[in-house]
């Protein structure tokens, strides 16, 4: 009999239909039996991940994060492509495609976590080897053609095109910290505005989430594909807004493009 290779899933065939299960498993938990109503949404993906349940404060502390994490607003990149989506009448399951594709990258998106993640690793909390760890981020770097990420033109967590670290940030992070008052939260709270300094550029909610997942106990990949998912919700919300608005209220680009050299233009005229 074939045998699916899985630590975190099990499955029991229902008597009449031996394609469909009978009874389902999440590291030994039955979920429609235990977990089903007794259970937070939280709990459950910290279980699918780790393979364990979460302490009250590991649980408190991933609900809290996905509330900041919702939304990243109309202004991030994988919201506003989603929206472009959304109003340029794609399919709903292509408006969430979008929102991965532009969120998955190096400008506050999944690998830009994926990156801070690793300085964590590398790192731990000696302030030293970070500023180190982030100089060399600024550093030019030559492209690596085996690998299908370019090197990072900015310190992963930080803003590269921020001013001073936002409130929203700083907010989460003070929050977030005193959930975990021992963690890797709390040192970066209390260290944000000298690394600030190494990396020349404020702090991220990309590197806010980065300190949580440390917290958390995941490794860079799970806190990746985690991060690509408590992200979705709002691209998926203001996709769906524009698309009923249309593109008459469109709220970027509201008058059109307006090329001050355009060669069009100057050959339709000659």
């Amino acid at each position: 009999m074939e045998r699916f290779h899985t630590r975190i899933w099990d499955e029991e065939a229902e008597a009449d239909n031996p394609f469909a299960a009978r009874a389902c498993y999440c590291a030994g938990y039955d979920v429609y039996g235990d977990l089903l109503g007794a259970i937070r949404w939280e709990e459950y993906l910290y279980l699918m991940l780790r393979g364990e349940a979460p302490e009250e404060h590991e649980a408190r502390l991933l609900h809290d994060l996905a509330i900041a994490l919702a939304n990243p607003g109309l202004r991030e990149y994988s919201v506003h492509a989603a929206m472009n989506a959304g109003v340029g009448g794609s399919s709903h399951a292509a408006c969430l495609s979008a929102a991965l594709a532009v969120g998955a990258g190096q400008l506050g998106g999944g690998r830009d976590l994926h990156e801070a993640m690793g300085i964590w690793s590398r790192c731990a909390r000696d302030l030293n080897a970070w500023s180190e760890a982030l100089a060399a981020y600024n550093a030019a770097a030559e492209p690596d053609r085996t690998e299908l990420w370019a090197p990072m033109a900015h310190p992963p967590g930080f803003d590269p095109n921020g001013v001073s670290c936002t409130t929203p940030v700083r907010r989460t992070l003070e929050h977030l910290s005193a959930i975990v008052p021992a963690g890797a939260l709390a040192w970066l709270a209390a260290h944000r505005q000298a690394l600030e300094a190494a990396a020349g550029m404020p702090l991220s909610m990309a590197g806010v989430a980065a300190a949580a997942y440390t917290d958390l106990g995941l490794e860079a990949p799970q806190a990746e594909m985690l991060h690509l998912l408590l992200r979705l919700p709002g691209a998926a919300a203001h996709a769906l807004e524009q698309e009923g608005y249309g593109s008459g209220k469109f709220p970027f680009f509201k008058n059109g493009l307006k090329l001050d050299n355009d060669p069009g233009g100057a050959h339709e005229s000659a």
